[in-house]
């Protein structure tokens, strides 16, 4: 079997078990933390209406039965129905994904626009001022809270300036703190990347041989310096994709954004099961196939690491 087959074939097995690992354990997890029935209907709901609803929703079968059912559905396509109005939960988490894109992309956007200049600039201009700025804003980046950017941004811009909206999703302007309080945190991180990545690039033979022979400097830093610097960048952005699913929860709580992030909150709180599963088997698999590709990428990138698995 070819060595690049081989290392295809291995990462698609790890990332199928992390999906099943990942669903499994919320499965188990989200039914051994309260009775569904109790949450939705109160404690002081009559037990033969307690009891109807667990039939009716099969939560009175023993769990391996319900784990088993689960799967079952998930591979005839059937995630479930939302226990609080009966609505698909799959339409219920398509209705909510579009401002959580809206919202992922444009913090990623913001996080590569940043975070990239200022770390070849303070690479660039190792223990200078501007060096010192950029590792100051990396430093308070990624070492402020979501929750607390996220206040103090409406403390600043829409108590105190009045110059945006606090909370809803009504225009672009309603973007903008949501935005800056996902995308600073990757943008610190991805600046101190950076800087570390092309300060060890810099320090290469090869840089100064290039620099020997006369190439000019843009065309070293373009051709040889970046590049080779974008190797193990590469890793740090696919982490940070899926970290933002933690800081979108955050954050669309905190500015009432009504994607994903804020759905996930308002379903664990009600108990509504399937919509919790669906939201966790969405994000499970966004992040293990955006992991998976930049495995792929890392792979393509530098073939030596396909001879280690």
């Amino acid at each position: 079997m070819p060595m690049t087959t081989r290392f295809l074939i291995t990462k698609l097995l790890r990332a199928l078990f992390t999906v099943w690992l990942a669903v499994t354990f919320v499965f188990i997890a989200l039914r051994l933390t309260g009775d569904p029935a109790v949450s939705i209907l109160s404690p002081e709901a009559p037990p033969e209406a307690i009891e109807a609803f667990r039939e009716a929703w099969g939560l009175n079968k023993p769990l391996w039965q319900q784990y088993l059912l689960y799967f079952k559905n998930i591979a005839s396509g059937n995630l479930g129905q939302s226990y609080r109005d009966g609505q698909n939960a799959v339409q219920i988490v398509i209705g909510h994904l579009r401002p959580t894109l809206v919202l992922g992309f444009s913090g990623l956007t913001f996080m590569l626009v940043l975070g990239i200049p200022l770390g070849i600039l303070a690479a660039l201009h190792r223990n200078s001022i501007w060096d010192r700025a950029a590792m100051s804003f990396s430093v308070v980046g990624y070492s402020l809270p979501n929750f607390f950017l996220g206040i103090l941004l409406m403390l600043v811009f829409s108590l105190n300036l009045q110059w945006l909206p606090s909370s809803g999703a009504g225009s672009w302007r309603h973007l903008i703190m949501p935005l800056l309080t996902l995308g600073t945190y990757g943008a610190g991180i991805i600046a101190r990347f950076i800087r570390s990545a092309m300060l060890e690039v810099l320090n290469q033979d090869y840089i100064r041989t290039a620099r020997a022979k006369g190439v000019p400097w843009h065309r070293v830093l373009r051709w040889h310096a970046l590049p080779n610097a974008a190797i193990p960048t590469v890793t740090m952005v696919g982490f940070l994709i899926g970290n933002m699913v933690g800081g979108a929860v955050v954050t669309e709580t905190v500015f009432s954004w009504p994607g994903v992030g804020r759905l996930t909150v308002t379903a664990v709180s009600n108990r509504d099961l399937a919509v919790v599963q669906v939201i966790i088997l969405m994000i499970t698999t966004s992040m293990v196939a955006t992991n998976l590709i930049i495995d792929l990428l890392y792979g393509f990138l530098d073939p030596r690491l396909q001879s280690d698995e």
